[in-house]
């Protein structure tokens, strides 16, 4: 390539125009395809926290300085709840595992771009890699081995192990229906349990 990447590497995230690197033939593991219900429902601050794993301090910050808004509804003006995607839940928590290894914010506001570019079905195939300074794409294990071996990328998130972390999470959490506003009173595990041990009993 013209641009000094290596054909078939694993390339950084900087601001601008990322180009996709190949993709080796090798398997990945990629997650079944979601319900096409599920884009329908929508999650409220709190629920996107506990999915996320971050505080509500967080959210709100991140939201208000344009690092993760949430897509379903912005919540602008006075008493508008904040509503967010699926998705969002899923940039929450990779953010905040970026920012726990140490990831400047710069950086991350790239990969948060990137991510928001790429196709659903793209993101349980990537792992983004990282060596504190710089984010790297990776969509193979071949990509990933090749990385590490050149000395970079100290750690790694596979994007579909969080999308599957989110999703159990967002499984026993309420949501809300984007086209009714209805809300969605998701199973109590707990209660669940308790209902079967009164059952046997």
């Amino acid at each position: 390539m013209g641009d000094g990447t290596a054909v078939g590497s694993p390339y950084p995230l900087f601001g601008g125009a990322v180009e996709q690197a190949p993709r080796h033939a090798t398997p990945v593991e990629v997650t079944a395809p979601r319900d096409p219900e599920a884009d329908l429902i929508g999650y409220r601050g709190p629920t996107a926290c506990a999915a996320a794993g971050i505080t509500y301090r967080q959210l709100d910050y991140w939201a208000r300085t344009g690092l993760v808004e949430p897509s379903v509804r912005p919540g602008h003006s006075s008493g508008t709840q904040r509503l967010y995607s699926f998705r969002d839940v899923v940039v929450l928590k990779i953010v905040k595992r970026l920012l726990d290894t140490g990831v400047s914010l710069q950086n991350i506001r790239t990969a948060v771009q990137h991510l928001r570019s790429r196709g659903m079905a793209d993101l349980p195939r990537m792992t983004l890699m990282s060596d504190g300074a710089t984010v790297y794409e990776c969509t193979s294990p071949d990509e990933v081995v090749d990385l590490l071996q050149g000395g970079q990328g100290v750690f790694g998130i596979a994007v579909g192990v969080v999308w599957r972390d989110v999703e159990s999470a967002l499984s026993q959490l309420h949501g809300e229906r984007i086209d009714t506003g209805e809300t969605l009173i998701r199973p109590n595990p707990a209660d669940e349990l308790a209902r079967r041990r009164n059952r046997v009993g």
